[in-house]
């Protein structure tokens, strides 16, 4: 295509884009915001940009080609198959989760799901969900040669495998049965603390890799990690840690190093933050890509992912938000180039889904796959200078601590000493101080909370045993469980009082000047189920409230913020924030951006005498 002459003279007229060019304007904007001053050397400008991911990676305001590292021969990430017959890309597989105990209403959802859009079935069993016995009726007329289906049955997962091989036998699909049995010992660990070897998965394997050709065997479910709070570089290095651990228990049971590799199935968390999702499974390609290579096995060996989008992401409160979360982190792991895909239903943490929710989550990626052509694609980030940094940064800490892990003595022997517990309660930890903070925005639980929602009702879904044991055994957490705790005091004082409890926010000047930090305040305590009125500081008395937060600008703090706290205080307000910063005589505290919302919250509901 040739370019018309205009355009070349136009492209001509801009100056050549150089980096400190770049640094120059940048810091002309910091400097209006305080954050640099005319002494600020250009090269730390990128530096008062750059944020820290959870596992330390660094996340910059501006990529270039000379941020990327070029990729070790050989272990390329290429994430999207190429169909054999010529016909373009293999989308991924749109996988189900079912944990229903009911085995005919688990086998009518079933059949609902593979009749529209879904292509494999991944049943939870046992005492959190189905019971092992009625596996047979759950899937009965389920071709398994057709639908992959996975098992997940925690501390019966032998007992489930050896029902679901008898199934196989009785269908006559030994040898075309597709799916994977699940077995997970060190997963279960994790999960719950019992302390179950690999070795006999790993010779169940042997004989499922002799006579069940089609199927797999293990699974190395690494989200336990991310739900107990863990970041990408904990959950993927926990991962790789458990797939060496495997490798080496199929191999002294006879398994060749290529069949060995053929068994196992690697099960990541996708969230919410699309490019560090995408990095996440590109990395874990390539982490794989180089055990497979220091193991001697085949060049074309790849890690087959199951991408999950995070359970710990998900919000009771205002529901509906998580179909907007599980969106983006599908994108992310279609993206990244995850094999199979489980979109969870976005009432999930209400209970079992209902029919209409499966339905949205299965069109989600639907929607991604066909109307959007995701996966016609084989590497859609590739080449993004971004993309690819944080995806060798992100690998490179994952090994780090997959290193550490091997020289602890393992998978098994770091969960049994607390060492990998202690690293990912870490991590929660810093998670959790951000959310607090509300650094880390959780929209319609820590901003812009809806306290009139009615929350669709769901039966109840089977609880995990609790964890025990003596190592392993993580804790199960979610991002909003603070704020949905202080929600859930309010809720209770409601119906025990019949009124929520309510803050009067006193305004001080004309409504131009008060409206953004009387809003701010707003969203911050309704955030903890808190009910705000507002207006003038004289108005209080009437109000009803005992808390008073002042609202105004700074040049009317001022002038009027001692005398309205003092007449607040002389009407019954037993104690007044101020919304901003500074010292005031009869102020008690302040709320700011980046204040501890949640200790805010804490103090005001007991001061309010909510239990």
């Amino acid at each position: 295509m040739t370019v018309p002459p205009e355009r070349l003279e136009l492209a001509a007229a801009f100056p050549p884009a150089e980096r400190d060019r770049w640094r120059e304007m940048v810091k002309g904007v910091l400097r209006r915001t305080g954050a640099a001053t005319d002494d600020t050397p250009l090269e730390e400008i990128e530096g008062l940009l750059t944020r820290t991911s959870y596992d330390g990676v660094p996340i910059t305001a501006l990529y270039t080609a000379a941020d990327t590292a070029p990729g070790r021969p050989g272990l390329a990430s290429r994430v999207r198959e190429v169909r054999p017959d010529g016909e373009g890309l293999a989308g991924w597989d749109v996988r189900q989760r079912h944990a229903r105990p009911d085995a005919a209403a688990t086998r009518e959802a079933i059949l609902a799901d593979l009749e529209n859009g879904v292509t494999s079935v991944w049943l939870t069993l046992g005492d959190a969900g189905l019971p092992v016995a009625a596996l047979p009726e759950a899937l009965r007329g389920v071709l398994v040669d057709l639908a992959p289906v996975v098992l997940d049955a925690g501390e019966h997962a032998a007992e489930a495998a050896e029902t679901f091989l008898a199934l196989v036998s009785e269908q006559g699909k030994d040898g075309t049965a597709l799916g994977n049995l699940g077995l997970d010992p060190i997963g279960l660990t994790a999960r719950t603390g019992t302390a179950a070897p690999p070795a006999p998965a790993a010779e169940l394997a042997a004989r499922v890799a002799r006579e069940f050709p089609g199927l797999r065997a293990l699974t190395v479910d690494a989200t336990p990690y991310h739900d107990a709070g863990g970041g990408d570089a904990d959950e993927l290095g926990a991962a790789v840690a458990t797939g060496v651990a495997y490798l080496r228990a199929l191999t002294d049971a006879g398994l060749e190093v290529d069949e060995a590799f053929g068994q196992i199935e690697f099960r990541l968390a996708v969230n919410a933050d699309q490019f560090l999702s995408i990095a996440k499974l590109r990395a874990a390609r390539r982490l794989w890509a180089r055990v497979a290579e220091v193991s001697g096995a085949a060049e074309d060996t790849v890690a087959r992912i199951h991408a999950v989008t995070s359970s710990a992401m998900m919000t009771r409160r205002d529901p509906w938000v998580n179909m907007l979360r599980t969106t983006v982190a599908c994108f992310a792991a279609g993206v990244g180039g995850a094999d199979a895909v489980t979109v969870q239903p976005f009432d999930v943490r209400l209970g079992l889904p209902d029919d209409f929710s499966r339905r949205i989550a299965r069109n989600t990626q639907t929607l991604l796959l066909e109307e959007s052509s995701l996966a016609r694609v084989v590497d859609p980030a590739g080449g993004s200078w971004y993309v690819e940094r944080i995806t060798e940064d992100l690998a490179g800490a994952a090994w780090e601590w997959f290193t550490e892990i091997e020289k602890a003595g393992g998978a098994a022997a770091a969960l049994a000493s607390g060492k990998i517990a202690g690293r990912v309660a870490a991590t929660w930890e810093r998670r959790r101080r951000d959310i607090a903070r509300r650094r880390a925005p959780l929209t319609g639980v820590s901003e812009f909370p809806n306290l009139a929602e009615k929350l669709p009702e769901r039966d109840p879904a089977p609880e995990r045993p609790a964890p025990g044991g003596t190592g392993g055994g993580l804790p199960v957490i979610t991002y909003a469980r603070d704020f949905e705790a202080l929600r859930d005091r309010s809720d209770a004082h409601l119906a025990a009082t019949g009124a929520r409890p309510r803050v009067y926010l006193a305004t001080l000047g004309p409504v131009a000047v008060h409206t953004a930090r009387a809003s701010f305040a707003a969203n911050l305590f309704q955030a903890g189920g808190i009910e705000t009125v507002s207006g003038p500081p004289e108005d209080f008395a009437a109000s009803g409230a005992t808390v008073a937060c002042l609202a105004s600008s700074d040049r009317l703090y001022g002038e009027r913020a001692a005398e309205a706290a003092r007449a607040l205080k002389e009407a019954g307000a037993m104690k007044v924030w101020l919304a901003g910063k500074g010292d005031y005589e009869g102020v008690d505290d302040r709320v700011f951006a980046g204040c501890d919302a949640v200790a805010v919250l804490e103090t005001t509901l007991s001061d309010l005498g909510v239990n």
